[in-house]
């Protein structure tokens, strides 16, 4: 375990240091019936004559898509939960609270998959959330606040649904393309509707509070036999467009002093990115993840080179410091080579922090489970970030087996699933009795 997973570890415990069994609550969702949920839901965009190992392609709009939200608003109408699609393709169910002036919270995530992804990226967070409306059913406990169950449509191409719940998608964004489908034309496809888009959006402080649960899709819970992770918020990015331009010449007439080879300067400028990021403590990463090379001809010096390069860290300032550094040394890097080196921020995304209060609220949640937890942040975007624009944010993080996500290997224990659950209903009463 490392020194700074050994720090934020909390006493709730490992394994070992459980709470016994006389002091846990009693009151945990029903994990058999929230796995066949996750079964079920599995069938959708499974390959033809697979299995459950053998992961989903569900992309947002396709036939999968249709069926595996058809599916999963048959079990929120045999819930009670009334799902209605709004403009944007979300799938909202509505479980009423005792207070009509009170403001919802929202749980929810997303069920669509990445093309060859696995059966537990969004929709832990969804059928674990239907799992405890369900649990709350059973026991016939009421809560103040109307909850809402969230079904977010296409999180994988770029968080559309809660982006236009948030009121952040304009309406230029409907002709953008995923997978070859207008996201307007994609819409109809799910019963959402693009001309009456802006009706999906909700002001700022309408909402009580956001939870949501989801896989880590990293590997700092399972390395470390961590059950539960508190999330303190999702982290910033800038990211990048390169252009490094050199001279294009015959690879076999010009002498090597001479030649200005746009590939050498961008090989530097990777491990330039690499030793920037590292040579500092934190969670902070750097990546290279594009590349283009021209004219990309075995016997010619490559004159132009197109690259991103991407930065994330919970903190924007350290992001943009580390953007600053790497430019610095870019320019040397020019220089040293003879090229020219142009950046073009190309994205900024600014971190989401999740609220205080609702992290003391999960903590919590996880001490009276028994359950160890630790805090991290968040490196992959979620639906969470633009629903932090409405009102309070929480996260909670469950185990992925080996870090994998976004392929048929993805793997969280069900046991992790349900303790997920149980700290998500948990947290979600907590809240519901208290300011946050």
């Amino acid at each position: 375990m490392s020194h700074e997973v050994s720090r934020r570890l909390v006493l709730a415990g490992s394994a070992a240091a459980a709470l016994p069994a006389t002091a846990a609550p009693a009151l945990r969702v029903d994990g058999q019936r929230l796995r066949t949920t996750l079964e079920g839901l599995s069938r959708f965009g499974r390959p033809e004559g697979g299995t459950f190992a053998d992961g989903v392609s569900r992309t947002a709009y396709s036939d999968a898509d249709i069926g595996g939200r058809a599916y999963a608003m048959g079990l929120m109408r045999e819930a009670g939960l009334n799902p209605v699609i709004d403009p944007a393709g979300n799938i909202i169910g509505r479980r009423a609270g005792t207070d009509k002036a009170a403001k919802p919270i929202i749980i929810g995530s997303h069920i669509d998959s990445v093309r060859a992804g696995g059966n537990f990226d969004g929709d832990v967070g969804s059928m674990g959330a239907l799992e405890v409306l369900r649990t709350l059913d059973d026991r016939k406990i009421k809560t103040r606040h109307p909850v809402e169950l969230a079904i977010w449509s296409n999180e994988e191409g770029g968080t559309v649904g809660s982006t236009a719940f948030a009121g952040r998608l304009g309406p230029d964004a409907l002709d953008n393309l995923y997978y070859g489908i207008k996201l307007r034309d994609g819409l109809k496809r799910i019963g959402g509707d693009p001309d009456r888009l802006a009706q999906a959006a909700r002001p700022a402080g309408s909402i009580h509070a956001y939870l949501e649960l989801h896989i880590e899709q990293g590997g700092i819970l399972d390395k470390d036999h961590i059950p539960i992770g508190v999330v303190d918020g999702i982290v910033a990015i800038d990211r990048y467009e390169v252009t490094i331009t050199g001279f294009a010449n015959h690879a076999g007439t010009t002498p090597m002093p001479g030649r200005r080879n746009a590939l050498i300067a961008a090989a530097r400028l990777i491990e330039a990115v690499d030793s920037i990021v590292k040579r500092e403590p934190g969670r902070q990463v750097g990546t290279v993840g594009q590349l283009a090379v021209f004219p990309n001809a075995p016997n010619v010096i490559p004159g132009r080179v197109e690259m991103t390069v991407e930065l994330r860290d919970l903190s924007d300032t350290k992001v943009i410091a580390l953007g600053a550094a790497v430019q610095a040394r870019a320019r040397e890097i020019a220089l040293e080579t003879g090229t020219d080196m142009h950046f073009r921020l190309s994205e900024r995304v600014l971190p989401a922090l999740a609220t205080p209060a609702i992290q003391a609220h999960i903590e919590a949640a996880a001490k009276s489970l028994g359950l160890a937890f630790i805090h991290l942040p968040s490196g992959a975007g979620h639906d969470a970030q633009l629903l932090a624009k409405l009102g309070p944010m929480g996260m909670i993080f469950v185990p992925s087996i080996d870090g994998i996500s976004h392929s048929p290997k993805e793997l969280t224990p069900w046991s992790d699933c349900a303790n997920g659950a149980n700290v998500l209903l948990h947290t979600l009463l907590a809240v519901d009795a208290a300011g946050v």
